[in-house]
C-alpha cells in the first residue's frame, strides 16, 4: 500500500511540474508572439478622472533588443508642452529586475529609478513604472500555474497564475487571460499584498500590421479609485532602423542619436 501511495504521490507531482513548465512555456510564446529586431509607435494616452474628465498626451516608444536578447525601450513624450521632452528609458537585465532613468526637463537631468518606486504612478496615470516595464518582464522572474481554461472575447483561453519570486514586487500574483492559438494576452488581473484584485490591464482593437497581429487599444483601470489610462496606437512600425545610441542616458538628457 505504502508503494501504491508513493507511485500515486509521484505521478500527482509530475503532472504538477509539467501544468507548470507548459504555463510557463505559454507566458514565454505570448511574450514573444512578435517577432521583429524593432518596435516604433505614436500613441495617444488618455487618463481618464472619476469624474469622467480626459487629459490627453503624446508619446512614441522605440524598442529593440539588445545583443544578448534583452529588451529595451525608450518612451519620448511629445505633446502637450506640460510634458513635452518627458524621456524614459527601461532595460531588461537577464534573472533580475529591469534598469530604469527619467529625464524630467523640468528638473534638467536624468534620474535613475529604484526598484523600490515601481509601484510608483507613471506621470500621474493608472500605470505604474512596473508596469509600463511588463510588457518587457522576464518571464523567468515569476512562478507561472495553469489554472483553468475558458472564453474570453469569444476566444478559448488559458488563465494562468503568475506569482513573482521576489516578494519585494508591487504585486503578489498576476492572472492572465491568454489566447490557446494566437497566444494574445487579453486580459491581466494585478492583485496586492492583500491578495486584493487592484488593477486590470486589457488589450483590445487587435490589427494586422506587417504580417504581425498588434493591439491598437491598451488600458489599465485602477479599480477601487475608479480611474483609467488608455493607449491608442496610431502609427505602429516594426523593424525599422533605430540608432543604438537612443537606448542611451545620454540620449534622454540631450533628445538626440548621435
Amino acid at each position: 500500500m505504502k508503494k501504491i501511495f508513493c507511485t500515486i504521490a509521484a505521478l500527482l507531482l509530475s503532472v504538477a511540474g509539467a501544468m507548470s513548465q507548459d504555463a510557463g512555456s505559454i507566458i514565454h510564446a505570448s511574450r514573444d508572439r512578435i517577432e521583429s529586431n524593432t518596435t516604433s509607435t505614436r500613441s495617444t494616452m488618455i487618463i481618464k478622472a472619476k469624474d469622467g474628465s480626459e487629459t490627453r498626451r503624446v508619446m512614441d516608444q522605440y524598442s529593440k533588443d539588445d545583443a544578448r536578447g534583452n529588451k529595451r525601450s525608450v518612451i519620448v513624450f511629445q505633446d502637450p508642452a506640460s510634458v513635452k521632452g518627458t524621456r524614459f528609458l527601461t532595460m531588461e537585465n537577464s534573472g533580475k529586475e529591469d534598469d530604469r532613468w527619467i529625464f524630467l526637463p523640468s528638473l534638467g537631468r536624468v534620474r535613475r529609478i529604484a526598484a523600490s518606486e515601481g509601484s510608483g504612478s507613471f506621470m500621474g496615470t493608472d500605470f505604474s513604472y512596473d508596469d509600463i516595464s511588463s510588457a518587457n518582464r522576464n518571464a523567468d522572474l515569476d512562478n507561472h500555474k495553469l489554472l483553468r481554461e475558458e472564453n474570453l472575447n469569444g476566444r478559448s483561453c488559458y488563465v494562468i497564475e503568475s506569482v513573482p519570486k521576489d516578494s519585494s514586487y508591487q504585486y503578489s500574483r498576476m492572472i492572465q487571460w491568454i489566447d490557446r492559438e494566437t497566444r494574445v494576452n487579453y486580459r491581466v488581473e494585478l492583485y496586492d499584498k492583500r491578495s486584493t484584485h487592484v488593477k486590470t490591464l486589457e488589450s483590445m482593437d487587435f490589427k494586422d500590421v506587417q504580417g504581425r497581429l498588434t493591439a491598437h487599444l491598451t488600458r489599465m483601470s485602477t479599480l477601487a479609485a475608479g480611474t483609467s489610462t488608455d493607449l491608442r496606437s496610431d502609427i505602429v512600425k516594426y523593424d525599422d532602423p533605430i540608432p543604438e545610441t537612443v537606448f542611451t542616458t545620454t540620449y534622454l538628457e540631450t533628445g538626440r542619436a548621435r
